[in-house]
């Protein structure tokens, strides 16, 4: 496992050495522990922990090191942990509000690619795939959605149908992580030694297409409940994987609750799949309420849009519209 193979560049290197730090070396975090981070610098994967100062500094929990940043490590004196004295700026952060905590959270840093993997079978849920696909849009990576258990689906043709209508904005690949080419379909993502993170809910098929992409059995599965399709938390903790074939995978536990975590300078939300169905209605200005021929509402009717979803579109074009009348 090296920094190179890691994503470590020369883009990298340089804000490295703009912070001016004297005795520090290059690492970036593999892995994150109650105690202690792991970490992997030029010449080893190390244990670390956090400086004092460096926590005092940050005024919310998910500035802090978390998996997938790159930082500049003060080594270990003597039998000592390595330790973080600063995090590199990050290209994106996959950041939630904490589960029953109004805090935000860290799930990932510096991924380039996101997979949402979603199941075929009783995982099926559009508004959940579009809450993920909101928070990738806020992180800075792109998404790419993963349509697992096509020898599962109950309705194939129509669940890829509305797929197609929900990812407008993003490509999307079904496929068997059991059975399949896995590998075939994905493998073009991590070229240029890319990080991969992978989302989605406990039992969607995560581990099972990490273990495809790595060509180990890295990250232990289950079989989910035949009643609704729900897995277990087979992964506990989000690590980063190094591929022998190039690039970077971060596996992350699965999520049963998900609220993308709004500041002040977050990204508006998405709603490239909606303003796509709007295109087709008969009116310009279409309200999608109780217009003729709305081709949003007549998507919801269909069952290709959630009507939630719509809901959530309307209240954000009539925010904005009040927001520009003043």
């Amino acid at each position: 496992m090296t920094l190179a193979a890691l994503g470590w560049n020369e883009r990298w290197q340089k804000h490295f050495d703009s912070l001016g730090i004297d005795g520090v070396v290059a690492a970036r975090v593999i892995g994150e522990h109650r105690t202690h981070f792991e970490i992997v610098t030029a010449d080893a994967t190390l244990t670390a922990v956090m400086t004092g100062r460096l926590r005092n500094a940050q005024k919310q929990r998910s500035d802090l090191p978390g998996v997938g940043d790159f930082v500049a490590v003060r080594p270990a004196e003597g039998d000592g942990p390595a330790v973080i004295e600063a995090v590199l700026p990050r290209t994106s952060a996959l950041i939630r509000k904490a589960a029953g905590e109004r805090r935000p959270q860290l799930l990932a840093a510096n991924v380039d690619v996101v997979f949402i993997v979603m199941g075929l079978d009783g995982d099926f849920n559009l508004a959940r795939l579009q809450r993920y696909l909101d928070l990738v849009h806020s992180s800075g990576a792109d998404a790419v959605i993963v349509a697992n258990k096509v020898d599962l689906a109950s309705d194939l043709d129509a669940q890829l149908a509305a797929l197609a209508v929900t990812a407008v904005a993003a490509p999307f690949h079904a496929l068997s992580a059991r059975h399949g080419d896995v590998v075939g379909t994905l493998a073009r993502y991590f070229d240029g030694n890319r990080t991969i993170g992978i989302i989605g809910s406990s039992g969607a098929g995560k581990s099972t297409i990490t273990n495809k992409l790595l060509g180990r059995d890295a990250q232990a599965t289950q079989a989910v409940r035949d009643a609704d399709s729900r897995g277990r938390h087979t992964t506990t903790h989000r690590q980063l994987f190094v591929r022998d074939r190039g690039g970077a995978i971060m596996d992350t536990p699965g999520m049963r609750e998900l609220e993308v975590w709004a500041s002040e300078d977050s990204i508006a939300p998405d709603f490239a799949d909606v303003e796509a169905l709007a295109l087709d209605c008969r009116f310009r200005d279409c309200r999608h309420g109780s217009e003729p021929a709305c081709a949003v509402r007549a998507a919801v009717d269909a069952g290709m849009l959630d009507a939630g979803r719509r809901a959530a579109f309307i209240a954000h074009a009539t925010a904005e519209r009040q927001k520009n009348r003043y």
